[in-house]
């Protein structure tokens, strides 16, 4: 028995000691861990946060919100204005010097917990087949774009259909465009967000109030950069005969809530007409507006090789006029049928817009040396100048920037644009209105 005790008490001094040097071992890792983050101790941070399980869970789990794509696409369409909204509550309050919590527009659906503020989303899966053609392209911008809805017009309303109001003589229009135009060009800036210097260095700043990423892209400080894109001379010259500006369709086929069936002044088309008019007779530029229905095949709508049929058809055009410098690929967007982009600007319902660009860049491939574009920066800067001159100018106008991962002939010129104007929800009369506006800012940035 005597030797039994002796085991056993020499077992327990072993025991013992193990446990003394586990707990200098995590003395040595508790105030290492001090020494390298002693802010997060006395400032109140979560510890927890900054250990690798925590941060990986966390990650996980924000991913995993957004694997409903078609809550991303919602949150996402609503970004740009709910951040526009509320910037400008914040000015209000702060103009009145109330200190009372903001309160979110009944207007916007999107609750401030679930806002994108500046990163990018991760949502979708993306193809793992191998190279995609520009054709497929479409498919990925048409997902979100519902095909055209035709309404037929009865006899007795097809006058009507435009607020009630019987057609305008040419006269009549072409001076209710010039009055229009007199109205902006006396417009003074009144932004709601902060456009200082400054706060465009902020990357996040920026990309939270400018921009929306799709979950198949990303972009950094260096090529989303305030800076950059303001110093890049984008002025063109309106002293030529030759063509400058070139209105194109993508999506032809594009119509709106009021649309006449057959009529073509009812689809974007139609738009793109009167932009025409307003940047020729208005602004002094010399336009061209290829009406080409590029998603037409066999008299059927057929949007799975637009990009390729326009492509081929630009290319050889730009090289017989070699003098265009602006490039306007004009679409309308496509939206949940509870969604109206409208706001008010100079007393008239008007649509609002939104830039898209493509990057030619996915996460899932990286470069897309197949789709080359050399003018990816030079694009980028020319719709963010449009976006800066509408936050100053029209700041309810602008829904925001879109990144893609793809192309979609944004490589022909250094000044090429993909301009969403409203949505199938809209009226003809207020797409049409949007122009308008749109055509004041393009001057003020190709004039400089």
């Amino acid at each position: 028995m005597g030797k039994h005790g002796h085991r056993i008490s020499q077992e327990v001094i072993h025991v013992t000691n193990v446990q003394k040097a586990f707990c200098i071992l995590l003395s040595m890792c508790f105030f290492a861990t001090l020494a390298v983050l002693p802010g997060t101790f006395f400032t109140g941070e979560n510890v927890y946060r900054h250990l690798p399980l925590y941060r990986f869970l966390e990650k996980r789990a924000h991913m995993s919100s957004y694997e409903d794509i078609e809550t991303y696409k919602k949150i996402a369409g609503e970004n740009g204005k709910y951040l526009g909204e509320r910037a400008q509550s914040e000015q209000l309050l702060a103009e009145k010097g109330e200190s009372e919590e903001l309160q979110i527009p009944e207007s916007t659906p999107v609750p401030k917990e679930t806002a994108i503020p500046s990163k990018t989303v991760k949502s979708a899966k993306i193809s793992e087949s191998a190279k995609i053609s520009e054709s497929e392209q479409t498919s990925k911008k048409s997902d979100k774009t519902p095909k055209p809805k035709k309404i037929t017009a009865s006899p007795e309303n097809h006058e009507t259909d435009k607020s009630q109001k019987p057609q305008e003589s040419a006269a009549q229009n072409d001076q209710n465009i010039q009055n229009s135009t007199e109205t902006i060009a006396a417009a003074v800036p009144h932004p709601i967000i902060d456009l200082s210097p400054e706060k465009l260095a902020d990357y996040n700043y920026l990309l939270g109030q400018f921009y929306i990423v799709d979950s198949n892209t990303e972009a950094d400080a260096v090529q989303i950069n305030a800076g950059d894109f303001l110093k890049q001379d984008l002025k063109i010259t309106k002293e030529t005969d030759t063509p400058q500006i070139l209105i194109y369709h993508s999506h032809s086929q594009e119509t709106f809530a009021d649309s006449r069936e057959g009529e073509e002044s009812d689809t974007i088309v139609g738009v793109g007409d009167y932009l025409t008019q307003l940047l020729t007779e208005n602004y002094g530029y010399q336009v061209v507006h290829l009406k080409e229905q590029f998603d037409m095949a066999g008299g059927e709508l057929d949007r799975s090789a637009a990009y390729d049929y326009a492509r081929d058809y630009l290319e050889p055009y730009l090289q017989e006029n070699p003098d265009i410098q602006v490039i306007i690929d004009l679409h309308r967007d496509g939206v949940p049928e509870d969604r109206h982009l409208v706001t008010e600007i100079n007393g008239k319902p008007t649509a609002q817009i939104l830039f898209y660009n493509g990057l030619s860049y996915t996460t899932s491939k990286g470069s897309l040396d197949y789709l080359p574009n050399p003018y990816i920066q030079q694009n980028l800067a020319f719709s963010f100048q449009l976006e800066y001159q509408a936050a100053q100018y029209y700041p309810q106008f602008y829904r925001g920037i879109y990144l893609a991962g793809y192309r979609y002939n944004l490589h022909l010129r250094p000044r090429s644009l993909l301009l969403e104007a409203g949505a199938q929800t809209n009226t003809v009369q207020e797409v049409k209105n949007a122009m308008e506006p749109f055509a004041d800012i393009l001057d003020k940035v190709l004039q400089g």
